[in-house]
């Protein structure tokens, strides 16, 4: 819950405001009086009438009616102050900067509800507790710094981790980033990284709202609401970058099938940040780095100019980015040789475009000129300069300034001498430009960036494939937990319109005869009952003749734990794999990728949440390693992409007509020009 008074408050109480700067409620006073806040400022403290210069009021029964307190006096002593203000003063929202609650000890959880029940009766926001605070454009009510440049054109940063944010903001600050909103949501007892979210597309409006997020996330509590609200915001116009830490760890257990080792939480964290348009990153540095490339300009391609005075540096950017499929296209003609004719001797125009260590402001003007008018075929220039501490070079950082204001396409400056240049660099900054200190790092996350710009400019509408609702429903209603038998995985295949192989089971040798004939040879063997039938020996393929079915039949039926054997007719093609999981709190996850063995060997899957829609299956097929092994590569019938694409459609509808399922397999589908059949299903059913 977001009030206004959380945003704009027209008066702010510190409870546990103190002298001492080096405590959170000392510290707190004096970044609010450093931020120039305009509005009412009051202190509670027992023993003073005045702190920091600040008056102060012995107790919250004392104070005149006020729009936000901010607390930092002991856990047990909060619920009965948010009463207070709550009920007596129309507070209607609260910081709590204090531990003590429901991360230590039950005690703590209990007071914790408390607070929260309080809050939500008076419609007042809650942030915390356990959390630094929150930064807007009218009030610095943190109690840690550095306290970054606010700005309405700024960066919108949640987090829920306060120690983490401290290291954020600082590493965004070298940068050169500036903030509209910084919230710390602690313990998120009633406001959490999602309600946050929430309100910022609420009140989205593109062109003067913040259009970059920042989001850090240890705990996703809601991720519907994340997926509805940043999916949301990513239509608006809006971009989000995350951190979501956490997921490896848990992501250990044992699985029982295919689908299951490979649907880590983690993985659903990747699709649930795909699905909503998040660019996922894994390091403070990628983040902010990120954040600078989104708040600068995002080109409209994937060639990229590398200007630079330094060859090193141009190399180790020019190899970045082509490994992560960013061009860096040769350049050359009468227009290349023009430009060249403006440099020293010894430069070069071709891509990277190197100036020298002698080049001057007035050649990188020309550069970057041609690089805008005359190189159509570049999208966005890199410049890298630095200094080796010979002269000042305020002249180059102007003409990149002047340049970046003007420029049709994006400009990257890439400064590396952060000590030779720290007065440069500061300069440039202080223009309003984000800087980036390291080439690798901003070449992955530009990579980043582009490599996630296919987002779907609209919502996609999903309602399911057409399958049969009432025979999937009757079917898992009649169900127990665990593994369907086959002829019921059959019938719910049946029921979802997915494509298989004939297939009959049989109890006896001559009801394997029986079945293999009618099948009609050659046919493929399994047993019914292991798990991994492949491990036990328990498949046999391309068996020819009524002889060869009795003797495998009486060798397979002595394999632990099976209780018959299924035939299928032989089939060929490319295999393939679909699948799903269900993953709290996420839902159900759809994956698909090479099938057989190559699922356990190589992992190439991909992953999305359910509903799946044709458009995002088609993306998960094409995002595959394998996938030009799919098209058909060195002469082999390719898939059929469409069909691939219709049964992981099919399999999703499946997930949301029975959600029930817990791991269901398709391994392997067999892949052909005309087709894509299901060979071998396996679902579990956990109600």
């Amino acid at each position: 819950m977001i009030t206004q008074q959380l945003i704009t408050p027209k008066s702010i109480v510190v409870v546990g405001g103190s002298e001492d700067i080096h405590k959170p409620g000392g510290k707190v006073i004096k970044n609010l009086m450093d931020g120039k806040y305009s509005g009412a400022l009051y202190a509670v403290n027992p023993k003073s009438g005045s702190v920091q210069g600040v008056r102060s009021f012995r107790a919250a029964e004392d104070l005149p009616p006020v729009d936000l307190a901010i607390l930092a006096i002991p856990a047990a002593a909060c619920p009965a102050a948010v009463e207070i203000l709550a009920k007596q003063k129309n507070t209607k929202a609260f910081i709590i900067l204090s531990a003590g609650f429901h991360e230590e000890n039950e005690a703590g959880a209990a007071l914790e509800a408390q607070i929260v029940k309080t809050a939500n009766e008076a419609g007042a926001s809650l942030i915390g507790p356990n959390c630094i605070g929150v930064l807007t454009t009218h009030y610095t009510g943190v109690f840690t710094t550095p306290i970054p440049e606010l700005s309405p054109a700024g960066v919108d940063f949640i987090t829920g981790s306060g120690a983490t944010a401290v290291f954020i903001l600082d590493a965004a600050m070298q940068n050169g980033l500036r903030f509209s909103s910084v919230y710390s949501v602690g313990n998120s007892a009633q406001t959490g990284v999602e309600e946050v979210l929430e309100y910022m597309d609420n009140t989205y409006s593109h062109g003067t709202s913040a259009k970059v997020k920042m989001l850090y996330v240890e705990s996703i509590h809601n991720p519907g609401k994340l997926l509805k609200h940043a999916s949301s915001l990513v239509r608006k116009g809006a971009r989000i970058a995350a951190i979501k830490a956490g997921s490896s760890a848990a992501g250990s257990r044992a699985a029982s099938s295919h689908t299951g080792a490979l649907a880590t939480p983690d993985a659903a964290v990747d699709a649930l940040f795909r699905k909503a348009g998040i660019i996922r990153c894994y390091s403070r540095c990628e983040l902010v780095t990120v954040a600078g490339i989104l708040v600068n300009q995002v080109p409209e391609g994937k060639n990229i100019a590398i200007i630079t005075h330094a060859g090193g540096p141009a190399v180790m950017l020019t190899d970045t980015l082509s490994h992560n499929g960013i061009n860096v296209p040769a350049i050359g003609g009468d227009k290349a040789a023009a430009l060249l004719a403006k440099l020293f001797p010894g430069s070069s125009v071709a891509n990277p475009i190197d100036f020298l260590a002698t080049g001057t402001a007035a050649q990188l003007a020309h550069i970057i000129d041609a690089c805008n008018n005359d190189f159509t075929e570049i999208d966005a220039m890199t410049v890298i300069f630095g200094s080796p501490g010979l002269a000042r070079v305020f002249d180059v950082y102007d003409v990149i300034s002047e340049k970046m204001k003007t420029s049709a396409k994006p400009i990257y400056p890439v400064m590396p001498t952060v000590i030779n240049s720290r007065e440069e660099i500061a300069a440039f900054a202080a223009k309003g430009h984000v800087t980036f200190p390291d080439e690798v790092i901003f070449g992955n996350a530009l990579a980043k960036v582009l490599n996630n710009a296919s987002l779907p400019a609209v919502e996609q509408t999903v309602s399911g494939a057409p399958v049969n609702y009432p025979a999937v429903r009757a079917l898992v209603e009649q169900a127990g937990d665990g593994y369907l038998p086959p002829q019921k995985v059959q019938q719910l295949l049946d029921a979802a319109g997915i494509p298989r192989a004939g297939e009959i089971v049989a109890a006896s040798a001559e009801e394997a005869v029986k079945a293999a004939e009618q099948l009609g040879f050659p046919v493929v063997m399994k047993v019914v009952g292991p798990v991994h039938k492949s491990d036990v020996g328990g498949v046999t393929l391309d068996i020819k003749d009524a002889a060869s079915v009795r003797k495998e039949f009486e060798r397979m039926i002595k394999i632990q734990d099976t209780t018959s054997i299924l035939l299928q007719p032989m089939l060929g093609g490319i295999q393939l794999f679909a699948g799903a999981k269900r993953e709290q709190p996420f839902g159900q996850m759809v994956l698909c990728g090479l099938g057989g063995i190559f699922v356990e060997a190589l992992h190439d899957v991909s992953a999305c949440l359910a509903p799946v829609s044709p458009y995002e299956a088609g993306e998960m097929i094409r995002r595959l390693r394998g996938y030009k092994i799919l098209q058909g590569i060195r002469g082999q019938t390719p898939v059929n992409e469409q069909r691939f694409i219709d049964v992981v459609v099919r399999v999703s509808g499946l997930c949301e007509a029975a959600p029930e399922i817990a791991e269901m397999d398709l391994n392997p589908l067999l892949g052909a020009a005309g087709k894509v059949v299901a060979v071998d299903a396996r679902i579990r059913i956990e109600k």
